[in-house]
């Protein structure tokens, strides 16, 4: 009977002690259960506003469908124009999608407080969102305005390349050597940009020295020949040839001719046409291509066609007389061979050696006359 009685006691505290814990922790449970509860009751809100994001999306790639199929051939100069019809737009669609799967999804959505929270926290986002909004108004500006276009060749500042893409936020340029350049569309709209594509014809120049005592005329009708041989100039504009300087050594020729496409491949090739077949004209033609060179002469280190400018050609004509300058060594030899009263030799440059027997030190000596 006692055992009985400790038991039924036991068991007693137990059921106590057990259903004390059960309520204790039954707060933390209940808000829990609360949650799946709510969270299964709006599952079928949460699958239908899953629905509608995809309905407005596809809605969305319906409209640009549409726009490329009516606008794309009736304004094809004006494709960026069918580029800002197609992005603004299915931006604007996806945005009312979003705004009704919240307002199925979520109790109590409406758009007056998305509305008031933006209102709220607007001079935060704009902080935070400048560059953002500007690159993307830049960009809005660009595709309605069209200073250029995709597939333009543009520079900008030390950059160089084709137009690949033109985006809300950036432009993608594609370089000549095969690299790709993102430019924020604010630094393309606010710096200034060469096109060098935006018209058909394009003009090019090249400068090329010809020597000082060559026949201008001769070398303009060689050039403009050769000029108008090559494929590349076209024909509806004549080549011109103008003198622009001179130099230490050269009268500077400059070379302009323009094309019939303003691409950078076809200005390479036209450019390369043009000197290979000048050069070979001139040269055919006998004018001289100089360039700066610089002799230096060693004490008595002379040679023969030295003042002979017969012979010796440097970029300047001879003299008619011809008088022309002598060279350091010949001056000395002229000016002992006067106070010696010996007889100058006819052939300048050239000594007379004396019918003597000479050692070596005396032809030495000989060879290199002391100072006066």
């Amino acid at each position: 009977m006692a055992l009985d009685n400790a038991i039924s006691n036991a068991g007693a505290a137990t059921t106590k002690v057990v259903a004390k814990t059960v309520e204790h922790y039954s707060t933390i449970y209940d808000p829990v259960d609360k949650l799946i509860d709510q969270f299964m009751d709006r599952v079928p809100y949460l699958i239908a506003a899953v629905i509608v994001l995809v309905l407005f999306w596809g809605i969305a790639r319906l409209y640009k469908h549409i726009i490329k199929r009516t606008l794309a051939k009736r304004v094809q100069r004006r494709q960026n124009l069918v580029k800002v019809f197609n992005r603004i737009g299915s931006a604007l669609i996806l945005f009312v999608g979003v705004l009704v799967a919240m307002v199925v999804a979520i109790p109590g959505f409406t758009t007056s407080k998305l509305v008031s929270a933006l209102g709220i926290g607007s001079v935060a986002i704009g902080f935070a969102f400048k560059d953002i909004f500007q690159n993307m108004l830049s960009g809005i500006i660009i595709l309605l305005s069209e200073p250029f276009r995709i597939g333009d060749q543009i520079v900008m500042g030390n950059f160089e390349g084709t137009v690949e893409d033109i985006q809300i936020r950036a432009t993608y340029i594609k370089t000549y050597d095969g690299r790709r350049i993102v430019i924020p569309n604010a630094d393309l709209y606010t710096t200034p940009v060469t096109v060098n594509t935006a018209f058909k014809r394009r003009r090019c120049q090249i400068d090329i020295g010809i020597g000082m005592g060559d026949d201008v005329g001769k070398a303009k009708a060689v050039i403009m020949d050769a000029m108008k041989r090559c494929e590349s100039v076209t024909q509806f504009s004549n080549p011109t040839i103008v003198a622009i300087g001179l130099t230490n050594y050269a009268l500077n020729l400059r070379l302009r001719w323009w094309l019939e496409d303003s691409s950078q491949l076809d200005i390479l090739d036209s450019t390369d046409q043009v000197l290979i077949a000048v050069k070979y004209a001139l040269t055919d033609a006998g004018i001289d291509l100089p360039y700066p060179t610089s002799q230096v002469l060693f004490h008595d280190q002379t040679e023969e066609t030295d003042g002979d400018r017969h012979r010796q050609r440097e970029g300047w004509p001879s003299r008619a007389d011809k008088k022309n300058p002598r060279s350091l060594a010949q001056a000395r030899y002229d000016l002992r061979a006067q106070q010696a009263g010996d007889e100058v030799p006819a052939d300048r440059g050239v000594r007379i050696a004396e019918n003597k027997q000479i050692t070596a030190r005396d032809a030495s000596e000989d060879a290199n006359p002391e100072r006066d």
